[in-house]
């Protein structure tokens, strides 16, 4: 009997020792691990705020240079047709969205698809719209028309330009 209490009485202690001291390191290595990790984030987002920002930039320009105001001051010529404005209108957009499109890499995917959904609504207002002109209008009909419809409804740029603020805004 007196060997079973000196075994107890050697290895208790010792156990319990062991348990202390595997409990303190585990919680020092966790936290170890916890510090180095939001280092790490902390490294990551001095590196990639940037980028993002610059992104939103980009696509808040996207944005302005797709609305149909800046289009037809920029591409209307007095000599151009409906039938040529429209299509060099659509081609416009499509060259801006596609210099644009890695700029999804750095936004969230909801924001993307409004992006991609404003660069086809504006796509639809003005193939609509020319569609309903005569086949020999002049340009200064359809840059009417285009104005006309903007009066009645309002703009998907500005709701991507809204959209593109809420999100530059939640990253602060």
């Amino acid at each position: 009997m007196d060997i079973f209490f000196d075994i107890i009485k050697y290895t208790l202690p010792a156990m319990i020792t062991g348990l202390t001291a595997y409990y303190l390191f585990r919680n020092f290595f966790e936290f170890q691990i916890r510090v180095k990790a939001a280092e790490n984030k902390n490294s990551d987002r001095k590196v990639t705020l940037p980028l993002r920002l610059q992104s939103y930039e980009r696509l808040s320009l996207f944005c302005e240079r797709i609305s149909i105001p800046n289009l037809i001051m920029r591409l209307k010529s007095p000599d151009a047709t409906a039938a040529s404005l429209q299509y060099t209108m659509m081609i416009a957009i499509q060259q801006e969205f596609e210099h644009n499109i890695s700029q999804q890499v750095y936004v969230s995917d909801t924001l993307w698809q409004i992006i991609r959904l404003t660069k086809d609504n504006m796509m639809a207002i003005i193939s609509d719209v020319g569609g309903k002109l005569d086949k020999k209008a002049g340009a200064d009909e359809l840059t009417d028309a285009l104005f006309s419809y903007l009066n009645e409804n309002s703009s998907a740029t500005d709701t991507a330009l809204a959209a593109i603020r809420k999100e530059a805004g939640d990253l602060f």
